[in-house]
């Protein structure tokens, strides 16, 4: 069974740092798309960074670039996201998930497994 685990969210004030974590299981990281989005409410879901485990290219959206940084341990199956300079903005509930099947940039998955989510509240 393929399921993927986030944990490392909480509540931190804005100019702080925090990192995520999603550990994935059933399914090896080789060839496949990891990625992180968020929802806040009332938003559309964002896809925040990706990496691709094919060719080890990251990507990132313009709003987080220069201060999240994505990372993956494929001998722990394990991916995070470190996340610093915290902004109000960045406030959503963070998801992770994988896919072998992805776009252009591997942001555009299809399908996949996803995890539950976790919740970063960042005060002003």
């Amino acid at each position: 069974e393929v399921q993927l685990v986030e944990s490392g969210g909480g509540l931190v004030q804005a100019g702080g740092s925090l990192t995520l974590s999603c550990h994935a299981s059933g399914f090896r990281f080789d060839d496949y798309a990891l990625v992180w989005f968020r929802q806040a409410p009332g938003k559309e879901r964002e896809g925040v960074s990706c990496i691709s485990e094919r060719d080890g290219r990251t990507y990132y959206a313009d709003s987080v670039k220069g201060r999240f940084t994505i990372a993956s341990d494929s001998a722990k199956n394990t991916m995070s996201l470190s996340m610093n300079n915290l902004k109000p903005e960045d406030t959503a509930v963070y998801y992770c998930a994988a896919s072998r099947i992805y776009g252009r940039t591997c942001l555009e998955i299809v399908a996949g497994s996803w995890g539950q989510g976790t919740q970063v509240t960042v005060s002003s």
